[in-house]
């Protein structure tokens, strides 16, 4: 008899947008001497509990076996039949990079994720179990945050019909210096998601402390149909608080008035070229920016 144990682990960016962690590692280590008769509550998860390399170190004897997720996040791992079906089993997650990122850092950081015992059920030649896990927003922020990354996600809407539009390029700019951070398209659904790291950000990074992280930039975006410019946003667009400073995950939905492109640029008092903005907190989690034409 053999285990297999299969399942996935992403992270939530925002209310409705999640990412897998794709290139992962995900490492499994057999229990400790003593573990507590009642195992009820082991199976709580510690939202990644960053270890040090001593601790990594000390518990290098008791790994079981570890695999590398997927692009969805998804894993397989398998071994040979251990005194384990009620044992709890020790999960551990390592990151080298943050999913559609290089990392700037030179080292593997491993995190505690959860020790459990998984719900084997038993087929004709090996038990089977499975469990999949979403990072909360709040700690993956965190952890995005360490690694100098953002990911903005949301959606592109019309102001009349507030219909996702789809085909889109979308296109983020840092204010600071007027640099392309991040580029891509709207799916069938208007939604789209950008990525981008501090490397991107050039000269305009906000200056940092030693042992802090960086600050996100000030941010505007425009909007191309077939390469054709649809609609884009004035610099100082990014003067807004909502704008500025951005978290590593942050949503940021966009309404826009297509015919009146042109007219984003010519002003900015009360109202930012032409348009009124408004915006509205989203728990959390950045905000919603909705574009209106004047009365």
């Amino acid at each position: 008899m053999s285990y297999l144990l299969i399942g996935n682990i992403s992270a939530l960016i925002c209310d409705d947008c999640i990412e897998p962690l794709a290139k992962g590692r995900l490492r499994i280590y057999l229990p400790e001497d003593t573990y507590p008769a009642d195992t009820s509550g082991l199976a709580k998860f510690n939202h990644l509990i960053q270890l040090t390399p001593t601790q990594v170190a000390r518990k290098e004897h008791r790994l079981l076996t570890e695999t590398v997720l997927d692009e969805r996040g998804d894993f397989r791992l398998s071994w040979e039949q251990l005194h384990l079906f009620t044992e709890p089993l020790e999960l551990d997650l390592c990151l080298e990079q943050i999913p559609g990122r290089a990392s700037g850092k030179n080292s593997v950081t491993q995190y505690h994720l959860s020790k459990l015992v998984p719900h084997w059920k038993r087929t004709k030649d090996k038990y089977l179990a499975a469990f999949a896990y979403v990072i909360p927003s709040e700690h993956w922020n965190l952890i995005r945050g360490s690694y100098d990354t953002w990911v903005i996600s949301g959606t592109v809407r019309h102001f009349e019909t507030m219909a996702g539009q789809p085909q889109l390029k979308v296109e983020i700019y840092n204010a600071q210096n007027g640099c392309l951070l991040g580029a891509t398209h709207t799916n069938g659904q208007g939604r789209y998601k950008l990525q981008f790291g501090v490397e991107d950000m050039s000269a305009g990074a906000l200056p940092v402390k030693h042992g802090q992280h960086h600050t996100g930039p000030d941010v505007y975006f425009k909007i191309y149909r077939n390469n054709q410019l649809l609609w884009e946003e004035d610099a100082q667009t990014a003067k807004c608080p909502e704008r500025r400073a951005i978290a590593p995950c942050t949503l940021l939905n966009i309404v826009i008035k297509p015919a009146s492109a042109t007219r984003a640029t010519r002003q900015l008092t009360h109202w930012l070229g032409g348009w009124s903005v408004v915006t509205r907190q989203r728990r959390k989690h950045s905000d919603d920016f909705q574009l209106l034409a004047p009365f």
